[in-house]
């Protein structure tokens, strides 16, 4: 069984676009595809986890009930979509852990690290993770991009702790499921979500479904809301390279998502981690 965990953002919070705008106050749009994605994902039987942006919830309470009523996870993507290793937020997380806490009930047992970015600098997150009752987190992706990546990680999942990050730690408590991988012309790349979706031809991504799935290994995927609803995105100009990253193929995303939603099952990770433990 492959795992959809849907990044739930909106259009000012991607790195990409957060460091090419002033740091103000922005009105949010994406926020309100929440009901084109639950539609989504009710017309293919699927399950999800949306690791949501707090500030969302704050603005909008009715999310958390939209997503808790139609029996999907809730699981956390910080207050602001802070990237782990940024000045001085080593700080901050603790107390934005607990505010998540109260706005979701204390539903929230997952979390996904903004940009992935979780690394050597960042892997205190883990031991406040753990103090916080957490179970899983997914923000390994074990390949190098230009933003993120732990290229020697495994590709299954395994027990992380803040001393080793790569793999099976004897004092993990907290289970790590990365970031669906492959190998594309010779290089270690992600094939599961995002960009990736975006970019690679259909086929290989559906051809490293299908090799988790031989392994017996869970496809851990990953999509931004935006791309789900690019049309409540507004297209920032961006410099070249950001712009590509950001918004190449937009349009296709929804159909593509739609495609592997026809062809494999996904749940949501609390799903997966039931099943596993009474399977």
């Amino acid at each position: 069984m492959n795992v959809l965990g849907i990044d739930f953002e909106d259009w000012f919070h991607p790195e990409l676009i957060k460091q090419n705008i002033k740091n103000e106050k922005h009105s949010p749009s994406v926020i309100n595809g929440i009901d084109k994605i639950l539609d989504l994902l009710r017309k293919h039987e699927t399950f999800a986890t949306f690791f949501v942006v707090g500030e969302l919830l704050e603005i909008q309470p009715e999310i958390f009930d939209k997503i808790i009523e139609n029996d999907h996870e809730i699981g956390f993507h910080t207050m602001y979509h802070d990237r782990l290793d940024s000045p001085d937020y080593k700080e901050k997380f603790p107390h934005e852990i607990k505010k998540f806490a109260e706005l979701t009930n204390h539903k929230s047992r997952g979390f996904r690290a903004p940009t992935f970015s979780l690394n050597a600098n960042s892997s205190w997150a883990i031991d406040v993770l753990e103090e916080n009752g957490y179970v899983y987190d997914s923000s390994v992706v074990p390949a190098k991009t230009s933003l993120y990546g732990i290229p020697n990680a495994d590709k299954k999942p395994y027990k992380i702790s803040s001393k080793f990050l790569e793999g099976n730690s004897k004092d993990g408590k907290i289970i790590e499921f990365p970031i669906m991988v492959t190998k594309f012309l010779g290089k270690k790349i992600p094939a599961a979500g995002g960009f990736y979706l975006r970019t690679l031809p259909s086929r290989i991504i559906e051809t490293t479904i299908k090799s988790y799935e031989k392994e017996n290994l869970p496809g851990v995927f990953y999509i931004h809301s935006w791309e789900l609803t690019p049309e409540f995105m507004p297209k920032i100009k961006l410099p070249k390279k950001d712009h590509f990253i950001t918004f190449h193929n937009i349009d296709k995303a929804y159909d593509k998502m739609e495609d592997l939603l026809e062809k494999f099952e996904f749940t949501s990770f609390e799903r997966l981690l039931t099943s596993n433990n009474h399977g």
